[in-house]
């Protein structure tokens, strides 16, 4: 009976014992020491930094571009231009919101600009001012909103990104565009060539 019980393990391949086993496993402390020994080094990295090439900064410039009159705009009345170019996606909206807007100019910092396109795929949001909201759109591709007073921030729908905001400055009564934020749709740099 002892050669039966004897043959039946004798199946067992070479390094199935209990103690080739425990050679590949890890004791609790083991495991407690080497996770301790990580994390202390992804915390140092985090603190100190790991090496880094230099990067040079990009450094885009925008034309200056008159805009608009400051006494000419009324409340709620989107007035059209075309920046920072005249090509594809570049028609963009001026309007006085009444209210203070995010990167608004003006006395009462109410007078902003975007880009007339979704950031989603690029569905024309022209007539789509909303007095009410202070938002544009809906898109009619997908329904994406965006609150004006708000830097353009996705209110609802597909897009996922701001509507491009475009920077504004006043010299007296004269409103100019001096630069965008965030990328126009279509394109891989807000400039041409």
């Amino acid at each position: 009976m002892t050669e039966l019980i004897k043959s039946k393990t004798s199946t067992e391949k070479p390094g199935d014992d209990l103690a080739s086993h425990q050679k590949c496993m890890m004791t609790r402390r083991q495991f407690l020491l080497t996770s301790g020994t990580a994390t202390a080094t992804v915390m140092l990295m985090m603190k100190f930094g790991a090496a880094q090439a230099a990067v040079p900064a990009v450094v885009t410039n925008y034309p200056r571009k008159l805009i608009g009159k400051l006494s000419s705009l009324q409340n709620d009345k989107p007035l059209a231009f075309s920046y920072p170019d005249d090509g594809d996606y570049a028609e963009s909206l001026l309007v006085k919101l009444g209210t203070e807007g995010g990167g608004g100019v003006g006395p009462k910092k109410d007078v902003v600009a975007f880009n007339y396109y979704c950031t989603h795929q690029g569905g024309s949001l022209d007539g789509t001012y909303k007095a009410a909201t202070k938002s544009l759109g809906a898109c009619p591709l997908h329904l994406s909103t965006f609150d004006l007073t708000r830097h353009g921030i996705v209110i609802s729908g597909q897009a996922y990104q701001s509507v491009p905001q475009v920077l504004l400055e006043i010299e007296g009564d004269n409103i100019y565009a001096v630069g965008m934020m965030g990328l126009i749709y279509g394109r891989n740099s807000n400039l041409k060539g």
